[in-house]
C-alpha cells in the first residue's frame, strides 16, 4: 500500500509558480519538474513534460523512454516560440513496481529516500555538483556558491543528443519513504531537517509534505517549492 503527501506553493519572492508535479498511487507514478523560461514558458514546458510523461507511462513505456519522448516533444513545441530564452524544465520522477522502484531525473530536482536514514537517490545535474565531484568544493561550501543554482541539463535545452537522463534502481522494501521536491524546498531547508519532518510517525504523509513546504517558506520562500512525500506502508 502507498499512502502519499503532495503539496507546491509558489513561495515568497516570485509572482507564478513554474513548478508543476503528479502523483498517482495506482500507477505508481510521482514526479515533480521545475520550469525555466521566458514569459509563461517555465509553466508551460513543465506542464507539457509532466502530462507526457504520464501519458507515456500510462501507455506502457519505461520512465526513461517516456522522459526522453517528452524531452522531444518539449523541443518541437518551443520551436513554434520566437523567444531568446527558450524553454526548460528539471524532472524529478519515481515509478514503484510491486517488488522494486526507479528513479530518473534530469536537472537539480531531487529524489531521496528514507530507511532509518535519508539519503539523496538522485545526483544534481548542477555546476556545484560537477565542483563538488572534481574535489573543488566540500558540501558545506557547495550549499553557499553564488553559482549553485546553475544546472547543466534541462529538459528542452540541453541538446537532445547531449541530454543524460539520471538513473537509479532498487528493492522496495516496507516502511520506505521517498520524497521528491523541487530546489525551492532544498535550497531553504537543510537534508537534516528534511529528514527529521519525512521520519516522523506521528505524521501522515500529506502533513509532513506541509511541515516541508512551511520549513521552506520559514527559510526565506526564495522560490517555487514543491514537495511529494511516497510512504511503502
Amino acid at each position: 500500500m502507498i499512502e502519499f503527501g503532495h503539496g507546491t506553493h509558489v513561495g515568497l519572492r516570485r509572482t507564478r509558480n513554474e513548478d508543476t508535479y503528479y502523483a498517482d498511487a495506482s500507477l505508481g507514478l510521482f514526479l515533480v519538474a521545475d520550469g525555466m523560461g521566458g514569459h509563461q514558458h517555465g509553466e508551460v514546458a513543465s506542464a507539457l513534460v509532466r502530462d507526457a510523461v504520464a501519458d507515456l507511462v500510462t501507455r506502457g513505456h519505461s520512465l526513461v523512454e517516456a522522459v526522453r519522448a517528452a524531452d522531444e516533444r518539449l523541443i518541437q513545441h518551443s520551436r513554434g516560440f520566437r523567444d531568446a530564452r527558450p524553454m526548460g524544465t528539471t524532472i524529478a520522477a519515481l515509478r514503484l513496481h510491486a517488488d522494486s522502484y526507479e528513479v530518473v531525473w534530469v536537472g537539480d530536482s531531487r529524489v531521496y529516500l528514507w530507511q532509518k536514514t535519508l539519503r539523496q537517490v538522485s545526483h544534481d545535474h548542477s555546476l556545484v555538483q560537477e565542483l563538488v565531484e572534481a574535489g573543488t568544493l566540500d558540501a558545506a561550501q557547495a550549499a553557499r556558491h553564488p553559482h549553485r543554482n546553475v544546472i547543466t541539463q534541462a529538459l528542452g535545452i540541453t541538446a537532445a543528443e547531449q541530454l543524460h537522463i539520471g538513473m537509479a534502481r532498487g528493492k522496495l522494501e516496507h516502511g520506505t519513504c521517498f520524497l521528491l521536491c523541487t530546489d525551492g524546498l532544498t535550497e531553504e531547508v537543510g537534508d537534516a531537517v528534511i529528514g527529521e519532518i519525512v521520519s516522523r510517525q506521528d505524521l501522515s504523509a500529506q502533513e509532513s509534505v506541509e511541515h516541508l513546504l512551511l520549513a521552506a517558506l520559514d527559510g526565506g520562500g526564495s522560490d517555487n517549492v514543491t514537495a511529494i512525500l511516497a510512504r511503502i506502508n
